[in-house]
């Protein structure tokens, strides 16, 4: 009998979730070993569950990078916090990422509005998991940012919420004790054939994966001037003969001064962004790439049954 044929292995999923910003999708791609999900320096980046597959030893986890859990004003941010759940809820492990540097600068009275909210979050996570009853493994994230002896009080605090089985402290972004964290997912799957081809990455259809790599580069270059007044969709993908890809892609903004920034002056900014875009996606789809942007206004994209379609969010919640 073979190796192969005795080989005993493990799958199932994980579900990240944690306050916008508490860098889930930074950590998701590391553990993964490539980017599957898209990271800017804003919050709420994320806008539907993002699934990647993380292989180690005999085991494929299926991690479900969510939307940041927050207190929701706006159909499409009650969507988001919606998907984050339900994605957790179907999970066989939670793993809840805290930006511990967050609690180190409340704790020393040095705390931000941003950080303040980002606490807020996490508490109101906790509370959530309490009522649930349900057990999430802690990651106190970013680690990098603080001493040592300020993670133990924190930890400790957070552990006796009740809601922890395991507390482990990464940075992401580094990979400090990321590989820890990975073999305790992995070890912790259950027995079972793999849910996906030991090659595949991600679970994203092609099309919407080519959509996030442009509404990323559009985040990173615009910054605070269009911050989530936009979408981007895939219109049209066609395979040529000659093994390239045509993608036409509509970016959704609300209103006419939206498009006027995204154009730049003479197109510049278009221009720059539908490059970084196509670059990226030639690295992805390892095939020579053809991308053609439109800017299209549809004042109420955010309130779209269709574009929360487009993006598998709930548009009924």
């Amino acid at each position: 009998m073979s190796a192969e044929t005795t080989r005993e292995t493990r799958a199932g999923f994980a579900a990240v979730i944690g306050a916008p910003n508490a860098g889930k999708s930074t950590l998701v791609n590391r553990l993964v070993g490539e980017k599957v999900s898209i990271v800017t320096h804003k919050v709420q980046t994320t806008r539907f569950q993002v699934r990647g597959v993380m292989m180690r030893d005999d085991s494929q986890v299926i991690l479900v990078d969510t939307p940041g859990i927050f207190t929701p004003k706006r159909r499409l941010d009650r969507a988001m916090v919606r998907s984050a759940w339900d994605g957790a809820d179907g999970a066989d492990l939670i793993l809840h990422v805290v930006d511990v540097s967050a609690w180190v600068a409340e704790a020393e009275g040095k705390i931000s509005a941003a950080e303040k909210k980002s606490i807020i979050d996490d508490k109101r996570i906790i509370k959530d998991l309490q009522e649930l009853g349900k057990k999430a493994i802690l990651a106190l994230n970013k680690v990098d940012l603080v001493r040592p002896d300020q993670l133990l009080p924190i930890s400790a605090a957070l552990y006796d919420e009740g809601v922890y089985s395991d507390v482990f402290m990464i940075s992401g972004l580094k990979g400090g004790g990321v590989d820890a964290l990975s073999e305790h997912l992995a070890k912790n799957m259950l027995p079972g054939p793999f849910l996906f081809p030991e090659d595949q990455a991600a679970d994203m259809p092609s099309r919407l994966l080519a959509a996030e790599v442009t509404r990323e580069k559009l985040m990173l270059r615009l910054h605070e001037e269009l911050p989530y007044q936009l979408t981007v969709e895939t219109e049209n993908w066609e395979s040529r003969k000659d093994g390239s890809i045509r993608i036409d892609q509509i970016i959704y903004v609300a209103r006419e001064g939206h498009r006027k920034i995204i154009l730049g002056k003479q197109g510049r900014v278009i221009r720059e962004v539908g490059q970084k875009s196509r670059e990226e996606m030639q690295d992805i789809f390892q095939r020579p790439v053809h991308l053609f942007t439109r800017i299209k206004i549809s004042e109420k994209w955010a309130e779209s049954r269709e574009r929360f379609s487009a993006i598998g969010l709930d548009f009924d919640v």
